[in-house]
């Protein structure tokens, strides 16, 4: 009995030595990769409504969506469109001497592809307008007359602080955090960033108190330095600044004065890029074809991609919402998209001209002045890239170029005319 098991043991032995290796590797196999998110990793957000000071308070939540995806060793970790949460930190109302209100708020978290959910590190602190130059002026000017009465001048307080809907914002990761691999989707690498920014383009520009008013209708694919030569060859006019220098201007050129500043509105936090006129020569003051133009932070075969709101002004009115003159717009704001594009091909080369649907088309609205407008809610994209001084005069091609499919919708694509005609 002792000498048969001694003759089964180095079988045994050996059926272990085979078994072992296997059952680790299946064991490996169970087990998933890891993948580290490094600390201070960054992801791009915007604001999804106002925040003013008149109305919030320290604790109030806020929300934000990321506009771009973040990846990691080429799988994506935080999908675009996924919402995040963030809050205020500190508000401050208006104050007399002219002092205005502040706005303060964080980024808190936001929730991996996985479900897992990371805290994040981002502050913004916003300051109103302040009024102490007009409270000094009215002081001076008051004293003069009457100076016991200039002491009530020091009950002006400032603007309220507002942080602007579709505001940008980089928050990043606050620390590394390890995650399962598994599940996750493997990034894409695409040339141009086009749908990925219709997915996440606010339909509509704002005040500076956060109130909606025109829309987006146009998008350019070109370089700066081209996109300022190629209004400038086309007759269009760029407008004064809010500064003293416009009075002077006014003054000089009076109902000639094809610079008039033009009202400041906001796309990703910011004030535009470029304002352009194009005056009726016969009514330059009242009437003109005018535009807005703002940089995005998307490219198509890296050139930068521009986006614009158009409208035409055919007369000024007085006090509405507030403000002493308007320019009323031509409520067919789609003639006045058509007519900058027919404009440009007309006199320069377009490189390929075609209407895009919006993801969230606006079809009636009011401007923030209170103007009623339709629109069929397309945009028109204009690539100016190949425009030179040597294409002047060289008519737009029509060019149909297939819809670009991003993972949050489709954007669809229809060619444009042959030659645009303008609406006018």
């Amino acid at each position: 009995m002792f000498s048969t098991n001694l003759g089964k043991r180095p079988a045994c032995i050996l059926v272990a030595i085979f078994l072992v290796p296997f059952a680790s590797a299946q064991e490996m196999s169970v087990t998933p990769a890891r993948l580290t998110i490094p600390a201070g990793i960054p992801i791009k957000l915007q604001l999804v409504e106002s925040v003013s000071s008149a109305h919030a308070r320290a604790g109030d939540h806020l929300g934000f969506v990321v506009v771009r995806d973040v990846n990691v060793e080429g799988l994506t970790v935080i999908s675009a469109g996924t919402a995040a949460n963030g809050s205020v930190t500190a508000v401050k109302g208006k104050r007399f001497l002219g002092i205005g209100g502040r706005v303060a708020l964080k980024l808190d978290s936001v929730v991996l592809a996985n479900g897992q959910r990371i805290a994040l590190r981002a502050r913004m602190a916003v300051k109103g307008r302040t009024r102490v130059k007009m409270m000094a002026a009215a002081m001076i000017a008051t004293g003069l007359v009457f100076l016991p009465a200039a002491a009530v001048f020091l009950l002006t307080r400032g603007h309220d602080s507002v942080v602007l809907k579709s505001t940008a914002i980089v928050a990043h990761s606050d620390v590394a955090t390890s995650i399962p691999s598994a599940g996750l989707q493997a990034s894409m690498e695409r040339p141009s960033e086009l749908a990925e920014m219709m997915d996440y383009l606010p339909p509509r520009v704002v005040n500076g108190d956060g109130r909606e008013g025109d829309m987006l209708n146009l998008i350019f694919v070109v370089q700066p330095e081209d996109l300022q030569q190629t209004f400038a060859r086309a007759g269009w006019i760029k407008t004064d600044d809010w500064k003293p220098i416009f009075v002077w201007h006014l003054l000089r050129h009076r109902n000639h004065d094809g610079q008039l500043p033009m009202a400041k509105f906001y796309l990703f936090g910011r004030v535009q890029d470029y304002s352009y006129a194009l005056p009726d020569p016969h009514a330059i003051v009242t009437r003109r074809h005018h535009l807005r133009i703002w940089k995005t932070d998307y490219t198509m075969d890296g050139t930068p991609i521009w986006v614009g709101a158009a409208s035409h002004d055919v007369a000024i009115v007085f006090a509405k919402r507030g403000h002493l003159i308007n320019h009323r717009i031509d409520p067919n704001v789609d003639a006045e998209r058509d007519f900058v594009g027919s404009n440009l091909a007309e006199k320069l080369s377009v490189d390929r001209a075609q209407y895009l649907s919006s993801n969230k088309p606006v079809l009636q609205a009011q401007t923030s002045s209170g103007d009623s407008y339709h629109s069929d809610g397309r945009l028109l994209l204009l690539n100016l890239q190949a425009t030179s001084a040597n294409n002047v005069g060289v008519r737009a091609s029509s060019s149909e170029v297939a819809g670009t499919t991003s993972g949050h919708g489709v954007v669809s694509v229809e060619p444009i005319e042959r030659n645009l005609t303008s609406p006018r």
